[in-house]
């Protein structure tokens, strides 16, 4: 139903904008004849608005891939050097809080290790919305800063990483067998500041799959219950999004993005001194104005690395896509 409810909307969308096109260039023709300016204008700022829906339009139909509609998962670790990457992956984990803000999307913040001196060691969030999961998997890979340390009393200029994975949030539709006995269960207490986004009990728990190597935490909920269930569900989501992956590399096999799909990656810089600019290295779309990037200004990054995958082609050919 879903589905159906999702394609109802893309045809009569269709529908209704072509219908739209043709009462506003009829209304500018009308003004042209009698010549009245006020109906030119109103018909004129219409048409903008409809050609900014079929932009929108016209990316969401990018979003064709078997889970793109699902929620997400979004986690963010700093990489090597302390200080300076931790506050580097507390600016990015606001960065996408704040995109998921302006899109409508809620956040729950599952887990957060705080940073020693500032920013956070590592964190995971839930955005929950449709095509939550379509949209954020472009971001999946290593982010890098260079700027004049704040940390640093000489002034110098650093160079700092953070990881980003991104996995769907999958639903009673999709069933995916774990063994038990293949899972390590740690329970501990929650870390981080608590208050609004995590506690300080002992109900965290880390779940391991030993055969893949791959580990949740959740310590969102005071209930240790709570938070195992909450934590098989993201195991299950991470071995989906595994299995998921390998298909689409599979799929992808003679695609140009093929490079782009995985963990450990780096796919964008982001530069604040000695001048300012955010790159994304697989698509070559640049931005001058990193501020904005980092309040949550994705959508040019991330509907580049959608037509790339959809269509192919390297940066020549995405650079201008907007």
């Amino acid at each position: 139903m879903q589905e159906r409810n999702a394609l109802d909307d893309q045809l009569n969308a269709i529908g209704r904008m072509e219908r739209e096109l043709d009462d506003h260039v009829g209304m500018i023709e009308l003004g042209e004849s009698e010549k009245d300016q006020g109906v030119i204008t109103e018909a004129e700022v219409a048409l903008k608005r409809l050609k900014a829906e079929a932009a929108r339009r016209e990316l969401e139909a990018l979003l064709s891939g078997e889970a793109d509609g699902f929620e997400a998962y979004l986690e963010v670790h700093a990489g090597a050097g302390g200080t300076e990457s931790q506050d580097w992956a507390g600016m990015l984990l606001r960065m996408y809080t704040r995109w998921a803000e302006q899109h409508g999307y809620k956040v729950d913040f599952l887990e957060e290790s705080q940073g020693d001196g500032a920013g956070i060691k590592s964190a995971t969030i839930q955005v929950k919305g449709h095509n939550a999961y379509g949209w954020l998997k472009t971001e999946n890979g290593v982010h890098r800063l260079v700027r004049i340390s704040p940390f640093d009393s000489n002034a110098r200029r650093h160079t700092s990483f953070a990881s980003v994975a991104v996995f769907p949030v999958i639903d009673d539709r999709i069933k995916i067998e774990i063994n038990e006995s293949d899972v390590r269960v740690d329970t501990m207490r929650s870390q981080g500041a608590g208050g609004q986004h995590v506690n300080k009990t002992d109900s965290a728990v880390r779940l391991t799959h030993i055969p893949t190597g791959v580990a949740v935490v959740c310590q969102q909920e005071r209930s240790q219950h709570k938070n195992r269930a909450q934590a098989w569900d993201m195991l299950r989501a991470r071995l989906y999004d595994i299995e998921l992956k390998k298909r689409e590399e599979k799929a992808a096999a003679d695609n140009a993005a093929k490079s782009d799909i995985g963990w450990g990656h780096q796919i964008r810089s982001y530069v604040l001194q000695p001048y300012q600019m955010v790159k994304d290295l697989r698509t070559g779309v640049t931005s001058p104005t990193p501020s904005d990037v980092l309040d949550g200004d994705l959508d040019p990054f991330m509907a580049a690395v959608l037509a790339q995958r959809a269509f192919g082609g390297g940066p020549d050919e995405i650079e201008d896509v907007d």
